[in-house]
């Protein structure tokens, strides 16, 4: 394990980076703003090393970064209606920051503090644990939420991050991971000849608001059935109702799951590299996100500008919008409860 410093935030907070690496050369990078994976390196079929998740070179563009990339999101990932909820027959009004919506925690959520580090290292592999208080009334939610997120690179190439939350007061959590990624390397060519599946029957259809009906439909006979492996380009602009209002993939599946533990999510081949990520997740959900806003605005440590669909997210997940509909699986987490959640990036080559 290797830690630099990698700046300070205007308040004059100090921010680490914290390098992770397992004995066949992999290694991951996580600064401290925002528990964010900055790096994360991994073989190819041949055995040469790429950076496969898109992140910048300096603290400035972190905190300018309005894509999200890389970051730790919480206290509520995706997207709340309105800005608002009923908890105990109380509205809680939240930021409002995309559009009239509450969009992963608000104008300054999780990804946007600096958290603390301590090093968690076991058998199973190098690890980070870093937490974060987050006050009562932070960005409108109710109670004082305590989080930490353990970030491990393990010997088989896996990085695992669990999450842990407690709170004394009833609110709601939803924490998820948003690195992008490009198994060709970062600043590669765009994603879409990386063949995706999904092990999802169904998934939550949005309205022109990107905020789910409250309707579960099955993904079959539409451009989002990703049951058997497909390219992600294939339908990506078809002319489906869903597509159009996502301008691209940006869906919450409905995973196919029988029991509480990890589930397999997601499979994903680059056909150039031979690499393969597979993503397993003990939430019911994973939003899959195929990078439609990006703008080319920003560039990347490779010094090319990370244009549209250059990058591809897969943010497991509670449900959008679960606090206005109390049919999908509740995110509410209670005084004596704790909140706990895993998800394993598992990369192989073929």
């Amino acid at each position: 394990m290797k830690k630099t410093g990698f700046g300070k935030t205007a308040e004059g907070q100090s921010v680490e980076m914290v390098t992770l690496s397992n004995s066949n050369g992999c290694e991951a990078s996580i600064i401290t703003y925002g528990a964010t994976l900055a790096t994360l390196t991994m073989p190819d079929h041949q055995g040469r090393f790429a950076d496969v998740v898109l992140g910048f070179k300096t603290l400035e563009e972190y905190q300018r970064n309005p894509y999200y990339i890389g970051s730790t999101i919480g206290r509520y990932g995706n997207r709340i209606s309105g800005g608002k909820f009923r908890l105990n027959g109380k509205e809680i009004t939240l930021a409002r920051n995309n559009g009239e919506n509450n969009l992963h925690g608000g104008i300054k959520g999780f990804n946007a503090v600096v958290w603390d580090a301590r090093e968690n290292s076991t058998a199973e592999g190098e690890g980070l644990t870093l937490g974060y208080s987050s006050a009562d009334g932070e960005e409108g939610f109710p109670g004082n939420l305590s989080t930490e997120v353990t970030y491990r690179l393990t010997k088989d190439n896996t990085l695992r991050i669990d999450y842990r939350a407690t709170t004394d007061m009833d609110t709601v959590v939803n924490l998820t991971h948003h690195s992008y990624f490009n198994l060709a390397g970062e600043g590669s060519s765009s994603i879409l000849v990386h063949r995706m599946m999904i092990n999802a029957d169904r998934f939550t259809p949005v309205d022109g608001r990107l905020i789910p009906t409250g309707e579960i439909q099955p993904v079959r006979d539409t451009p989002l059935d990703f049951t058997k492996p497909a390219g992600i380009g294939e339908r990506i602009d078809a002319s489906h109702e869903q597509i159009r209002l996502g301008g691209g993939y940006d869906h919450n599946f409905v995973l196919n799951r029988k029991d509480d533990g990890l589930v397999p999510a997601a499979c994903v081949l680059e056909p150039g590299s031979g690499r393969v990520l597979e993503v397993w997740t003990t939430e019911p959900g994973m939003q899959f996100y195929s990078g439609n806003f990006l703008d080319g605005k920003m560039s990347g440590k490779s010094g090319k500008p990370y244009t549209r669909r250059s990058g591809f997210c897969l943010e497991t997940q509670h449900y959008p919008d679960s606090p206005n509909r109390p049919e999908f699986p509740s995110t509410v987490l209670k005084p004596g409860q704790e909140y706990r959640s895993t998800t394993v990036y598992k990369f192989l080559t073929e």
